[in-house]
């Protein structure tokens, strides 16, 4: 039988409460948005499968909650990651601050070679804005992140955060692969995935184009 998809990334979405993580996820994996503000309790996740150069990529994206006093159960999570989205809120300016704390936890917690986006989201409230766009790609470029201003409202640039931090993953497992002696990047990565919901069944945590 054949398999359902070539390659599976395990995606992280971490930032402060409130700037839009999990509405981000359902917009990307439901193509739905809520204005209702339900705070996700411990971490939650949702898996959408996309077309990506020809090859099949099931993406599983973990949504952590942004409280303090869920960090022990989140940061649990950073190190099986590929990719990880650090999301702020273009109208909290407290929020884009707290970057520079979760880019440290990513240092501290994630592999050294994980691929990370910065995401200013909300941008559908200009109004409210007290984040400017410069000031996003300034720090975006201070840690050599991507960078997309989006809004889980309007669903603008919520797809194309999601690819492009796919993409960033697969060329960096094919380029792997291609190396002398390097297991198959597909393969590994289904792997790694297997390992995390083995660890995983015994647990259960409930819980916006410049």
């Amino acid at each position: 039988m054949a398999k359902a998809y070539d390659y599976l990334f395990k995606l992280l979405l971490i930032g402060d409460s409130g700037v839009g993580k999990t509405c981000l996820l359902v917009r990307f994996a439901e193509d739905n948005f809520s204005p209702t503000f339900i705070s996700t309790i411990g971490i939650d996740f949702k898996v959408r499968t996309i077309d990506l150069d020809g090859k099949r990529v099931k993406l599983q994206i973990w949504d952590t909650a942004g409280q303090e006093r869920f960090r022990t159960i989140t940061t649990a999570y950073y190190r099986g990651a590929m990719g990880i989205v650090l999301v702020y809120d273009v109208t909290s300016q407290k929020s884009f601050q707290n970057i520079r704390t979760w880019i440290g936890n990513i240092n501290e917690h994630a592999s050294s070679d994980v691929e990370r986006m910065l995401l200013a989201n909300k941008c559908d409230m200009p109004d409210r804005r007290m984040v400017a766009t410069e000031q996003g790609q300034k720090l975006a470029a201070e840690y050599q992140l991507r960078f997309l201003e989006t809004s889980a409202k309007s669903g603008s640039n919520v797809e194309e955060a999601f690819f492009l931090l796919a993409k960033g993953i697969k060329a960096k497992l094919d380029g792997k692969r291609s190396a002398p002696g390097a297991s198959s990047g597909a393969a590994s990565s289904e792997q790694r995935g297997g390992k995390q919901r083995q660890r995983e069944s015994g647990k259960k945590f409930r819980c916006e184009i410049l």
